[in-house]
């Protein structure tokens, strides 16, 4: 993959970017419905690949914020054309790397020595890249070491990288501008935190000890003396990413222990810590034949507030959606529905939102679930596309939930399709909190 020996930082140099890569996408939009005109019956198919490989490109070479926004989309699949989500799933784990010389400036700017001083060996050629930094190997004293630099630029870029590349998610994910900007404003607080490699550090410290008991994970050692703000250091963790290790055929019983580690790993530290790794993509998970599943990044952790906690996950027992009276309270204190709609426009939210709370929580309700099951996820499929369709969500002038809610949704529905990547079932063990409906 070719390297890239500079990273657009000033605003002026972004927003140039950006401005070129519009250009293209319109470029695109020409070209259609020109064919359009000559063959009413030619499809959007080649529109929607030449728009994701002109954007992928164009702002893959900007690092930060604009990737992550389409490594965020790629997860969301439901809510994009394939064409996208496949191309856009390349920003997890396989962006131009930055060049070796960079590396070394970054490393003699934050801790004063180049990276030949510091480690025995270490590879001039990134071995992952990625939306935020890249990942070089290299030992000492006998040890393989994982050490990830951030990219030049990409913390002091957030805000005005997602100011800029909001017209690009209204287009794709098609939703309407206010909704947007509530999004936007939850992405870019965790964007800033990521940005920041101490707070990582602490966090993947703290997480991998308190879930170091569950069967079948592995973490990396982390060394905070060759690391700071925008490196870490770590043990170097082998094992594959979940398409390669999905192309060795593994079995269904290795399949079932490593979504088993993924369910039993995101319960507990939803359940029990509150805090909770909320990036569930490939690109942070390691695999291995034996069933072991590798934890490689606590870049986004999202801190789980109790008040919200208790009223989000009282929504998903039973006994809460057929009681009206609480239903509504809950509905208005999370604002899914406000005092400013109309009694046609509550009934509508409501149903919705109902629907989107029996769908996350149908695992919940089971001894055990079939994630192979894709019929339950053609049901959140056709409920997305519903729900993108409808006028009264799309002309909404209210954005609807907590932004607590935004991170808590996606890594739920993160964490069920890297279930379904994977084919398993999982031991869900109706848990406690939900066990209270029946008192």
């Amino acid at each position: 993959m070719k390297e890239q020996s500079r990273i657009p930082t000033s605003k002026v140099q972004r927003a140039s970017r950006f401005v070129r890569t519009g250009a293209k996408v319109g470029g695109n939009y020409v070209k259609y419905y020109a064919k359009r005109a000559v063959n009413p019956n030619h499809n959007r198919e080649s529109l929607h690949m030449e728009n994701a490989e002109d954007i992928y490109e164009g702002l893959s070479e900007l690092k930060g914020s604009a990737l992550k926004v389409l490594q965020m989309m790629s997860m969301d699949k439901n809510l994009l054309p394939t064409a996208y989500s496949e191309r856009f799933t390349m920003a997890q784990y396989s962006a131009p790397p930055l060049s070796y010389p960079l590396v070394v400036k970054t490393f003699q700017k934050l801790l004063g020595k180049s990276p030949e001083k510091l480690y025995d060996t270490f590879s001039k050629n990134a071995k992952n890249a990625a939306s935020i930094g890249q990942v070089h190997q290299a030992t000492l004293d006998g040890k393989k070491l994982a050490v990830k630099i951030q990219y030049p630029g990409v913390a002091d870029s957030v805000t005005s990288d997602l100011r800029i590349v909001k017209p690009f998610a209204i287009r794709l994910f098609n939703i309407n501008e206010r909704d947007l900007d509530h999004y936007m404003e939850e992405v870019e607080s965790k964007l800033i935190e990521e940005t920041d490699y101490n707070l990582e550090l602490e966090r993947s410290v703290d997480i991998s000890e308190q879930c170091g008991h569950i069967e079948n994970l592995f973490f990396p050692k982390y060394y905070p003396e060759l690391s700071c703000e925008k490196i870490i250091t770590m043990d170097w963790l082998d094992g594959l990413h979940m398409k390669e290790f999905m192309a060795t055929n593994p079995s269904q019983e290795v399949r079932d222990m490593i979504g088993q580690a993924l369910w039993d790993f995101y319960d507990f530290q939803i359940h029990q810590l509150q805090q909770v790794h909320a990036d569930p993509h490939p690109g942070n998970f390691l695999m291995r034949e034996d069933g072991q599943l590798g934890i490689i990044d606590f870049g986004c952790v999202k801190v789980i507030p109790e008040d919200f906690y208790q009223k989000y996950f009282r929504l998903i027992r039973k006994d809460t959606l057929i009681n009206d009276d609480e239903l509504d309270r809950i509905f208005y204190e999370l604002q899914f529905i406000n005092d400013s709609d109309s009694e046609k426009d509550k009934k509508l939210f409501k149903g919705i939102f109902i629907e989107m709370i029996e769908l996350l929580g149908k695992p919940f309700h089971h001894d055990d679930f079939d994630f192979a099951d894709d019929s339950y996820f053609k049901q959140i499929f056709e409920l997305s596309e519903r729900v993108s369709k409808t006028k009264e969500v799309r002309e909404s002038r209210t954005a609807r939930g907590p932004r607590d809610a935004l991170h808590i949704n996606r890594t739920y529905f993160g964490l069920y399709n890297l279930l379904n990547a994977l084919q398993a079932k999982v031991v869900t063990r109706k848990p406690e909190w939900l066990r209270l409906e029946q008192a």
